[in-house]
Order: structure tokens, then sequence, then C-alpha cells
């Protein structure tokens, strides 16, 4: 589709955006491209939402499944009224006091979608992003901007130029670099096409805080169940998502258990010869892995860090990533689920 070494970088200041090196980055969108552009989450893949042909370039570059719904990013309120159908008072309240910002609404989609944007859903997913740089890029190219993480399907998603660039450099037209992502996780998706919300993926915006607002169901994927036939109306929902070429074991259980059981991991895979590293919530430990990298004590600072630090795993040969299961409070349980996505096994302690 494109030529190796074709896409272009540009930096832009992500407090005082530079419009017009926007411009440049909207012409491409305008003229059916496709531009990596950073988001307060993490970083997007974006064409217009509502051309065909330039939307088959996202799933083509990613190599994502045209099952998998995109997320469509506004920047007017006045865009939902376009892009789907029969949104209630409920669903206004929740975007007037989430927007911009990281969640994500499932509502009825209009005919102005194509099948391609939802995944030949019947549904749409809309979010209006607060970074600056991805507003305005919206605003320049005139049209709603579809957008999944910029990055291989099935790998951590991005949270710096440098991650789209390690996999999609030569098969987009340009990245702009705005620099590292605040929040570091994929938005909250809500599902308002039913008199009750249904959370679909957790993120910033929690199930705590949402529940606030009145009641809030879990989507079965959620539960831990497996379920067949599943219908994807989110994104992360049906496939495994942001697994490193390392396999992630996740340990599951009391501290202390689980203390003894990364020992045990780490000398099985060492005599399997294998290189070994630990994602560790404090900065020191003593255990014996290859490679140790701490992601940060709150849970704030695991969210930002998390791709990140998959990825610089990869980058060192690390063959195996041991984790520890956090809290699944609050921002803990959309921690939790990147893991489960990712990890290759999960083990009782």
């Amino acid at each position: 589709m494109f030529l190796k070494n074709q896409t272009q970088r540009i930096k832009i200041n992500s407090k005082t955006p530079e419009k017009i090196k926007i411009r440049k980055a909207a012409t491409i969108i305008k003229n059916g491209g496709i531009v990596a552009f950073p988001t307060e989450t993490v970083y997007g893949l974006g064409a217009n939402a509502l051309n065909p042909k330039a939307v088959k370039k996202i799933f083509l570059a990613k190599g994502r499944p045209f099952d998998d719904p995109l997320i469509i990013h506004i920047n007017d309120f006045k865009d939902v009224s376009k892009l789907a159908l029969d949104v209630s008072p409920l669903a206004e309240k929740i975007m007037k006091k989430y927007w911009p910002g990281p969640l994500t609404v499932i509502l009825k989609k209009s005919k102005l979608v194509p099948k391609i944007t939802t995944g030949k859903q019947k549904t749409v997913a809309i979010r209006m992003p607060c970074n600056k740089i991805a507003n305005y890029l919206i605003k320049e190219s005139a049209t709603p901007i579809a957008a999944p993480s910029a990055n291989l399907f099935g790998k951590p998603s991005p949270t710096l130029a440098e991650h789209v660039l390690e996999d999609l450099d030569g098969k987009i037209d340009l990245i702009i670099d705005g620099g590292k992502t605040s929040i570091g996780l994929e938005s909250t998706v809500l599902d308002l096409t039913s008199d009750i919300p249904v959370l679909l993926r957790p993120g910033k915006i929690s199930y705590e805080e949402l529940c606030l607002l009145g009641k809030i169901k879990l989507d079965n994927s959620l539960k831990g169940r497996k379920l067949k036939n599943l219908i994807s109306k989110s994104p992360g929902m049906k496939y495994k998502h942001y697994a490193p070429n390392a396999k992630i074991i996740l340990v599951k259980g009391e501290t202390k258990n689980c203390m003894k059981k990364i020992s045990s991991l780490i000398r099985k895979y060492h005599n399997e010869n294998k290189r070994v590293g630990l994602l560790a919530t404090t900065k020191k430990t003593s255990y014996k892995s290859d490679m140790t990298l701490f992601v940060g004590k709150t849970n704030k600072t695991i969210a930002k860090n998390l791709f990140e630090s998959f990825r610089k795993f990869d980058k060192k040969g690390i063959d195996v990533i041991l984790v520890k299961e956090i809290s699944d409070s609050e921002l803990g349980f959309a921690i939790m689920n990147r893991l489960e996505k990712a990890a290759y096994q999960t083990v009782k302690a």
C-alpha cells in the first residue's frame, strides 16, 4: 500500500499546537490518507470516518480484522446527531459531563456512517478527545475521524510517536509527534443503546465513578466469562490485545504467595534458558530477573507506563514477563483488563 520509509513525522507542541503544521496533517485526512496523532489516552491512527476507502487503509495498515469496530472522534457535540440515532436524555447528560475526555459512548448509528467504520454493526462508537492536537486536527480536517490505536493489531498501544514508528513506519502517511500521552490506556467505553448503560471497556473514567450517575451494568465479557459468538460493539472486546512479543505471565493471589510463585517461575524459566522480565510496583525487589522495570506505585502511574514497559522488554529480548496482579478497584480495573487481555497465561499463587 505504501513504500517503505514514506511515513513523515512532524513534531507539534501539545500545549500550544502549531496550526500550520496541523493543517498539513488535515490535508492528508481530507485527501483520503491516514495520520497517526496523539490523544490523551494513546496515539490514534486516523482517517476520514465517512470515507470507506480511507477507513479501509486503517484496517490494512494495522492488520486489523474488519469486524473490529473503530471509534469515531469528534470535536463538536453537533456531530453526534449526524452520526447517531435515538440519543436519549441520559446519553446527553453523560456526554456533557465527560466530554471532552476519555469516554467513548455506543449509540445506534445513522445511515451516514459507513458499515466498515462500525465493523458492520448497527451501532457506532463516538468520543470527543480533550487533547488539543487531536481536537485541532479534527476541526481542520472538517470531518469526524475514525481512529483505533496506532499500532499493529494485537500489540501494545502506543503512548509515544516512537512506538508508532516501530509498528507502522512505511505503512502510513504521517505521524504527529505530540510527546507522551497523559493517560496511557484507551478510553472507557459505555454502551448507551439500552435503558441501563453497559460498561464494555474500563478506562480512566471508572465503573465506580459512572455508577454515581445511576445504575450501570458490566458487560459479561468483563466478568471473566469466555463467550461464544461475541458481538463486538467496542474495540478490545473480541480479540487478544495489547500483547508484546514476550509472553506475559499474570500471577494472582495473596502477596506472600505471589512473591514465592514469582521466585519459582524465575527459576523455572531460567532453567529453560529464557530471559525473564519483571514488571514491578516497588523500586526495590529481591528477585533475580534478567530485567526489572519499575512501572509505578500508583494506578495512575502504572497506567501511564504499562504499554511502554512492554515495548522496553521486547527491545531487550526478554522472553517472559512476570506481572503480579493489582487491586481491581477504579483505575486498577482497567489496568487488570489490559493485563488479562495481553496475558499468555494466568497462574494462581
